[in-house]
């Protein structure tokens, strides 16, 4: 019977330390929670990071495998590229008022890895500065889209993010056919 008092003691002298531990943590966890950020920077960062991805593979892929194809019927890793920069003009021009470009951009017209680059490059850094222009409540109004109908510039960012962020996932086939590791599954240093 002496035992249980003794046993009360010692369970109650380390549940309160470990009480007051909790609390002190609860406090941080409670003072360390920061507000969402603003729509434009989610849009703005996602729209960069996709970028700052197709960018790396665009470099990293060595010059003499541009025109590879898995298969005859796809695009080769270029025209790849090509395309998915080539859309960030769906969302760039159509914020900035200027004519929409319906085509890919054409092989013969970037004959080079380094012309390839910076057009990839360009595309999304027109597509940022777009982003940046049109501010939290401009990314809200709706514009005319192709074909015709209208949407939202939030909207419009968010698809050819996700657009290119599928051709990413293919470029990636891409590089491992070749025998190559993607930039973003590398060892990081």
């Amino acid at each position: 019977m002496k035992r249980t008092p003794f046993l009360a003691i010692v369970l109650l002298a380390f549940a309160f330390p470990a009480h007051a531990q909790g609390a002190k943590q609860d406090a941080k966890q409670d003072a360390a929670v920061k507000p969402a950020d603003p729509e434009s920077k989610v849009v703005l960062d996602s729209w960069n990071e996709i970028g700052r991805k197709l960018t790396e593979l665009a470099e990293g892929f060595p010059e003499d495998k541009y025109d590879f194809k898995p298969t005859p019927a796809q695009r080769s890793f270029a025209e790849q590229l090509l395309h998915a920069a080539g859309s960030c003009y769906f969302f760039t021009n159509t914020v900035t008022g200027k004519p929409i470009v319906v085509e890919d951009p054409k092989r013969e017209q970037y004959k080079s890895k380094a012309d390839i680059v910076a057009f990839v490059k360009k595309s999304f850094a027109d597509g940022a500065t777009a982003i940046q222009s049109k501010g939290e409540k401009g990314l809200m109004t709706e514009v005319v889209y192709y074909p015709q109908q209208k949407a939202r510039v939030i909207d419009i960012a968010y698809g050819i993010i996700e657009h290119s962020g599928e051709h990413y996932g293919q470029l990636v086939v891409y590089y491992r056919l070749a025998g190559l590791v993607p930039p973003e599954s590398r060892p990081k240093k």
